[in-house]
């Protein structure tokens, strides 16, 4: 997107395919700044295991611990690589320290830095004693040496006796107190590998890859309402966990991407959209690499592939051979942050409904509408990025400049009841539908939310969309 080019960050997630080593990789790469949405989120459940970029001079931030706890609940297995070595950052003591402090998760490196910054030398793989050297910035060939053990002479003889003697007491006390490898508890996500490198320099990018792919899980069953689906089952299963409008602006298309969970996709094959109750073909299945698309003709458990959108597919549908399978992959999340959105030019309402409508269904906003005689259109996001990609993305891909004005509003809760009083929402609240005509309930303060649900206590104050 051009937004992402000027900014020079992701403001939305992307999917890319490629083999490696006979293994065919997905990969789901996510933003990374704070003010990230939720589709962010929704991506991270389409994944089989996670990889964490720690910056060698920041350690763990903000979005990191936001996103490691969403990964943390599903138990998926977490790889770690910690970037920038060739400039100066923490101690990898207080770095491994800070992950367990902060994360709650038990760290083995699997290599170790000899030297940082103008001193890097290279790193010392520890499952292999070997030494892969560091050559600035060519590293279009891994120069390796091997060792008979950390305190080996070809290690003093690279480095020189001060990081010698500071990598040989490291990996000392590494094996004595630190934790020993266990796979077990790697699938689990009780324990990361860690691995340092610089990727601007493809420094241990490679070696990362290639233990990436020995020790990272093949696809795993998914929860459903007919229970587990295995991936080796034989029948066709997959389901929606992403909607992008516009991809490619000359032919204003729209993508759904589908993660396949069991059985094998046929380019053509008819399967059944579940929540319609139709059978539809599926004629122009695509996956990527950067901005290049391709057709694919079939696909496995664990691929994830793009099919052209005419309007029919919302994020959580699913798709099926035969039965009829829903996934309950798909969280969804409450908004924090709050705006009134209103077009600058009423004779463009026609296209602000087509793209509120088109940006609402990919999940970006969730957008909410007054109860009463003066209708309001409210937008909710997770993060206030959010909102400036929306206003972009309105006028560049519709057209239409809107105005967002915030609102003091921190929370939103669905309301479940027989009969609700509008009234009983004037201060510091007001009452709302959601896309799906739901009661929603807006809140300034935690204190509003707390005596409305003692004043009403025959309603259920629900955080998601019941």
């Amino acid at each position: 997107m051009e937004i992402e080019k000027q900014r020079g960050i992701s403001v939305t997630s992307s999917v890319m395919q490629f083999q490696y080593a006979g293994k065919q990789v997905n990969i789901l790469d996510t933003p990374g700044h704070q003010d990230f949405s939720e589709d962010t989120y929704r991506t991270l459940t389409a994944a089989d295991s996670a990889v964490m970029l720690i910056d060698v001079a920041k350690g763990v931030e903000a979005q990191t611990i936001k996103l490691f706890q969403v990964c943390s609940k599903r138990g998926i297995p977490i790889f770690t690589f910690i970037n920038k070595l060739d400039r100066e950052g923490q101690n990898p003591f207080d770095l491994l320290e800070e992950i367990e402090r902060v994360l709650g998760i038990r760290s083995v490196p699997m290599n170790w830095p000899i030297g940082m910054g103008r001193e890097l030398h290279g790193v010392y793989d520890r499952m292999k004693n070997q030494v892969e050297l560091f050559n600035g910035k060519d590293h279009s060939t891994i120069e390796v040496r091997k060792t008979s053990g950390y305190d080996d002479p070809i290690i003093r003889e690279m480095a020189g006796d001060y990081h010698a003697d500071q990598l040989a007491q490291d990996l000392e006390l590494l094996d004595v107190a630190g934790d020993a490898f266990d796979y077990e508890r790697v699938k689990r996500g009780e324990l990361t590998p860690v691995f340092f490198g610089s990727a601007v320099n493809n420094f241990g990018v490679q070696t990362f890859l290639e233990n990436f792919l020995q020790l990272a899980p093949a696809p795993t069953p998914r929860k459903s309402t007919d229970g587990l689906i295995d991936p080796e089952n034989e029948k066709f299963s997959g389901y929606v966990f992403k909607i992008q409008a516009n991809m490619n602006p000359a032919h204003r298309d729209r993508l759904a991407f589908l993660r396949i969970c069991s059985g094998k996709f046929e380019r053509g094959m008819a399967v059944k959209h579940v929540r319609v109750g139709k059978e539809i073909k599926l004629s122009q299945p695509q996956q990527f690499l950067a901005q290049d698309r391709e057709i694919v003709d079939t696909a496995y458990p664990g691929d994830i592939i793009g099919l052209f959108d005419p309007g029919i597919f919302r994020i959580g549908d699913s798709l099926s051979e035969g039965s009829s399978i829903t996934f309950d992959e798909l969280p969804t999340f409450s908004p924090e942050i709050f705006a009134k959105v209103s077009v600058k030019n009423a004779l463009k309402q026609k296209q602000y409904l087509k793209g509120l409508d088109q940006l609402t269904e990919e999940g970006m906003v969730q957008v909410f509408r007054s109860v009463g005689v003066f209708e309001d259109t409210y937008l909710g996001v997770v993060g206030n990025l959010q909102f400036e990609v929306f206003q972009y993305r309105m006028k560049n891909e519709y057209g239409v400049e809107i105005q967002l004005n915030r609102t003091s509003f921190q929370f939103a809760r669905w309301l479940v009841a027989d009969k609700l009083d509008p009234t009983k929402f004037r201060i510091n609240s007001t009452l709302v539908k959601d896309k799906n005509d739901n009661d929603v309930a807006l809140f300034e303060n935690e204190y509003a939310m707390r005596t409305a649900m003692e004043r009403m206590p025959d309603v259920k104050f629900l955080e998601t969309a019941p």
